[in-house]
């Protein structure tokens, strides 16, 4: 089978309505929104857009564990979006034990299908032109599928972080 070709792309208003179906389909799920930034809500989404490339330059930040980040979305040639990556420039304390450089999350309906190991691939290669020479990328310890993913792409074990709710990430890290 042919590969689709896949895209990273800067969140703009020309995809609102593929982008709101990415979001409808996760709400729909009951599931946690992963990465944290696709809970922005996009019910004004000039608003929503501002916010992420506010993000990108350091400014209106969302708490202050967070520093300077890029949103992506992943497309297909139907200009489809599949999923969403947000990758920390640099990284907090908190970021370094939990958070990680790049997280990315597909929805529900195209699982299974290889686009999360596209999606950090892809990734990997926007962190390089950040500057970033080492990535980190946490999972939780049962989350297997991401734990393959993270391996596809290079990634190197770690030692674990346990979270005050006894949650164990799995830490990895990739060389770009």
């Amino acid at each position: 089978m042919k590969r689709k070709t896949l895209y990273l792309i800067k969140p703009t208003i020309e995809f609102k309505r593929e982008y709101l179906s990415f979001y409808q389909e996760w709400k729909e799920s009951g599931e946690v929104m992963v990465p944290w930034v696709i809970r922005e809500d996009p019910s004004n989404f000039q608003t929503m857009i501002n916010q992420l490339q506010d993000y990108k330059k350091g400014e209106n930040l969302p708490g202050n564990w967070m520093l300077e980040n890029s949103t992506y979305w992943l497309i297909d040639h139907t200009k489809k979006v599949i999923g969403v990556v947000n990758i920390r420039h640099r990284l907090t304390e908190r970021l370094l034990n939990t958070g990680g450089h790049v997280g990315y999350g597909i929805r529900p309906s195209e699982r299974l299908k290889g686009y999360a190991t596209e999606i950090l691939s892809l990734s990997l290669e926007k962190a390089r032109e950040l500057g970033i020479e080492k990535a980190l990328v946490v999972c939780d310890q049962g989350n297997i599928g991401s734990e393959k993913t993270i391996i596809k792409n290079g990634g190197i074990p770690d030692k674990d972080y346990i979270e005050e709710n006894g949650n164990v990430l799995k830490r990895y890290w990739i060389e770009v």
